[in-house]
């Protein structure tokens, strides 16, 4: 009877032994896969965490990416040093632009030394149009899509802005002769100039016309030869009412030099042409050698840079001192 007993405990015993094994086998299996899935989750969890800080630092760099040539071209030539282009001494245009911006005073022309000096209108263009950092003066007339011409003071140099008095640098074209050196066909030549049709070849070569109710021109037949000399300014529209002249009379023929306001009043003095051109006011001594002076047009004074610099507007006083020589560097104008 002890005996069975003995027996039953121990199994009883053996029991609870394999009971309380499994029963630990199975939490450390649960804890292990716990831990394992916490890890598990963790590290999916960082990862698009880490994927998402890289997305947000990629476009960041591309922002600055994007900026770097904004940056880039706003203007480099603006740091350049100012390349001042001017017409020769005795160029009507110069001697207006001078007279205008006050680069000229009782002690002379102050143009600075350096700048480049050009014979003709065409050159100045064409050398402001081949230089970022240069900058010049032309006729508004000759103006073309080559190079810029910016506001002075603020105002842009236009046909309206002149007639209206707004745009200040502006001057005359003029004509002159000796009374008695002009041939019949010199003065017939003057009055088709006067007349409607020639006023309004003035006004659609862009210049301002003088008498916009003149008379109309009836052709009369003329014949011979003329010579006029001066201003290249003057010139192309001259050449345009030369054009439209010899059309109504064929038998003329009109010679046409290019040599300056200057050169075309002195050989206008000395009887070398009939009719000088100049693109300012005759000066006192000039008049007192028995010249007439009569003008025919108004023109403005564009004063041009390259197409690549960022300059719109400038003031009277700025463009003083780039042509005097006080402001030498493009950035100094801020």
């Amino acid at each position: 009877m002890i005996m069975k007993k003995l027996i039953s405990m121990l199994a009883v015993s053996a029991m609870l032994v394999g009971c309380l094994a499994g029963c630990g086998s199975t939490s450390n299996d649960t804890a292990s896969a716990a831990a394992s899935s916490a890890a598990a989750t963790e590290v999916a969890t960082a990862a698009p965490a880490a994927e998402t800080e890289t997305a947000t630092e990629a476009p960041a760099a591309s922002a600055a990416e994007t900026e770097a040539p904004s940056a880039e071209a706003t203007g480099s030539n603006l740091d350049s040093d100012i390349t001042v282009v001017s017409r020769e001494e005795g160029s009507g245009t110069r001697g207006a632009f001078v007279e205008l911006m006050k680069i000229q005073d009782d002690d002379g022309d102050h143009t600075v030394e350096t700048a480049e000096i050009s014979n003709s209108t065409s050159v100045v263009t064409q050398t402001v149009a081949g230089n970022t950092a240069a900058i010049g003066y032309i006729s508004l007339g000759s103006l073309n899509d080559s190079v810029n011409a910016v506001k002075v003071d603020g105002v842009e140099p236009t046909v309206e802005n002149i007639k209206a008095g707004s745009y200040a640098v502006s001057r005359p074209f003029e004509i002159c002769y000796k009374d008695e050196n002009l041939t019949d066909l010199g003065k017939d030549f003057i009055s088709y100039i006067m007349s409607a049709e020639g006023q309004k070849i003035v006004d659609d070569e862009g210049y301002i016309a003088m008498d916009e109710s003149a008379e109309s021109y009836t052709g009369s037949g003329m014949s011979g030869n003329l010579s006029l000399n001066g201003s290249t300014s003057v010139s192309p529209l001259m050449e345009k009412l030369a054009e439209a002249y010899r059309a109504i009379n064929p038998d003329v023929t009109i010679d046409i030099q290019q040599t300056g306001s200057g050169a075309g009043i002195t050989a206008t003095a000395d009887g070398t042409c009939e009719i000088g051109m100049s693109s300012r006011a005759l000066k006192d001594e000039e008049l007192a050698q028995g010249i007439t002076e009569q003008q025919i047009a108004l023109d403005g004074i564009a004063v041009i840079v390259n197409k690549d610099n960022g300059v719109e507007d400038l003031s009277s006083e700025q463009i003083r001192q780039i042509f005097v020589g006080e402001v030498t560097n493009w950035a100094e104008l801020g």
